[in-house]
């Protein structure tokens, strides 16, 4: 499987070579924002755990490159978060194009560039539902800044979670029930049920599945 990986990340690097070398010859590359991205992570075994639906940071990280020498430096890693739905806003205003109301995120744009009055995100927020493929990660919902990270698992009997990513970054300390935490766990939950009543979260979305003999499953359209 390793082998196979490298196989196909080795086509993804010639492909990019391609379309920056296109850039280059027909003299975009210093005025072309060129934005990489990959999936997010997937666990092998930390915290015990397999499979990319968890909010721990080996899994819920997404690589993200960006390249425009016309509008910030090269070998700039900002202390900021950015969010997937931040990319579709960073697009459009490079664009000069309007971001619809309805359209969630921010560009970070400003914040590459250097400018220290940029707004900047204080917290991120995390939602997964529970799949019937997928059994093995339960319905999270959580909250991260830039110092704690809060998790909070509904539909099963297990305690949540809260990190302090500054001094525990590989999250092995579970402080949810630390005496001097708590007030920072109540902030957290109540940020998040806040969040979820905004987004119309607190809906909770089921998957239809179809049962047959043996256990098995098909979806609607599949038959």
């Amino acid at each position: 499987m390793a082998v196979d990986y490298c196989e196909t990340l080795l086509g993804v690097d010639e492909s990019v070579g391609v379309v920056m070398q296109y850039l280059k010859e027909e003299g975009l590359d210093e005025s072309t924002l060129v934005i990489y991205m990959g999936d997010n992570g997937f666990g092998w075994g930390e915290h015990g755990l397999i499979d990319k639906r968890h909010f721990y940071e080996e899994s819920v990280k997404v690589p993200l490159l960006l390249r425009c020498p016309k509008i910030f430096e090269g070998g700039v890693q900002p202390e900021a978060m950015v969010q997937n739905i931040d990319i579709g806003p960073t697009v459009l205003a490079e664009a000069g194009v309007k971001q619809p109301e309805q359209m969630p995120g921010v560009s970070f744009i400003p914040v590459l560039s250097g400018d220290q009055n940029a707004s900047r995100r204080t917290e991120v927020f995390y939602e997964y539902f529970w799949e019937y493929d997928f059994p093995m990660t339960p319905t999270v919902f959580g909250m991260r800044t830039d110092k704690y990270k809060y998790m909070k698992f509904q539909g099963i009997w297990d305690r949540n979670e809260l990190y302090d990513l500054q001094n525990d970054p590989d999250e092995m300390y579970n402080l949810i029930a630390d005496p001097d935490k708590q007030e920072i766990v109540k902030s957290m939950s109540t940020a998040i049920y806040d969040w979820l009543e905004e987004t119309k979260g607190m809906q909770i979305p089921l998957k239809r599945t179809i049962k047959y003999r043996y256990g098995d499953y098909k979806h609607p359209n599949e038959y």
